[in-house]
């Protein structure tokens, strides 16, 4: 096991090298400085003196990958690669283009965006998994027919609708929450009630549905068959036999929800006025503060690669069967 996770952390190695040399040629090669720098000026008619001095306060005046004027170690060090880019593999990920410091943001930020995720997270799984296995348990009744009509309708609907439709019912007419904003300690709960409420109906369409499928396709399989035929109870077979064989995709799917838990989500954030990660990047992609969205890819990268092999360990406890090595 812990020679597979050695593999694991050695293979994710040259994955975050290209995904920060991608992001580095993105913004620094295909953007050039002076054109961030004219970008945030936002003036028609800048001057030559604006810019070196907005370049200069951010280090945006260093060569770009080479410095030949540096001496030995400086020539590589003292450029806006190592300074903008190689320092992120250390998690340095420096200031933004106004003055911030980006790790103590994200600090701050990361608990806002984990009070509504993690709740998300654990309460859709349980509903979803839930209402799944119902559907499979009544499967060719009236019961699963109706069910799936009705997750292709909420499936169909925009994500927008139920965040308007919830801030304006439950906030505006019934009163039972505000309709946005954040508070700290306990305070926080009722201001990420109608978030929850909203990203768990949102979602419990197209995840019932999958779950379905999944449980569906796992009471064909000869393992149930068997267990039938050994006269266990339909209940038996569907919640020991077929929702444990189930756990493979569902900890699959589970793996892609993984980074959002601490990056948040954009569209909620921002709707919900709540300060976390989500709403932060989307503020620094409005006003253009390229050093925040850098340092967001690559955080969300890191987080993925971690969700991959924490998922592939999750593999094992699963099913035994599966043996990493």
């Amino acid at each position: 096991m812990i020679n597979y996770i050695l593999r694991r952390i050695i293979y994710a190695i040259p994955i975050l090298i290209g995904v920060n040399i991608i992001t580095f040629v993105l913004f620094f090669v295909v953007n050039t400085p002076d054109e961030m720098a004219r970008m945030h000026l936002g003036q028609k008619h800048v001057t030559l003196e604006a810019i070196d001095k907005w370049k200069s306060e951010r280090g945006y005046d260093k060569p770009v990958v080479w410095n030949t004027a540096a001496d030995s170690m400086g020539k590589f060090t003292d450029t806006i690669f190592f300074n903008k880019s190689i320092r992120l593999f250390v998690f340095d990920f420096g200031q933004s283009d106004n003055g911030r410091d980006i790790g103590y943001d994200i600090s701050q930020r990361m608990w806002p965006s984990l009070a509504i995720t993690v709740p998300s997270l654990l309460l859709g799984l349980l509903a979803y998994i839930s209402f799944a296995l119902i559907l499979a348990f009544f499967r060719a009744t009236y019961i699963d027919i109706w069910g799936v009509v009705i997750c292709v309708i909420m499936m169909s609907i925009s994500s927008m609708f139920y965040i308007i439709g919830g801030q304006f019912v439950i906030s505006k007419l019934l009163h039972l929450v505000p309709i946005s904003g954040y508070d700290s300690g306990f305070e926080a709960i009722k201001f990420v009630a109608l978030p929850v409420l909203v990203g768990l109906i949102g979602s419990i369409g197209s995840s019932t549905r999958w779950y379905r499928t999944i449980f569906l396709e796992e009471m064909h399989k000869d393992f149930v068959r068997t267990a039938r035929a050994k006269g266990l109870s339909e209940k038996v077979v569907l919640f020991r036999h077929v929702l444990r064989n189930g756990l493979i995709p569902i900890l699959t799917g589970v793996v892609v929800v993984l980074p959002m838990l601490f990056i948040g989500s954009l569209i909620t954030e921002s709707f919900f006025a709540i300060p976390g990660l989500g709403s932060y990047t989307i503020n620094a992609i409005q006003s253009q503060d390229f050093s925040i969205v850098r340092s967001m890819v690559y955080l969300g990268s890191v987080l993925y690669i971690i969700g991959l092999i924490l998922t592939d360990v999750s593999y094992t406890i699963a099913d035994p069967r599966i043996r990493l090595e």
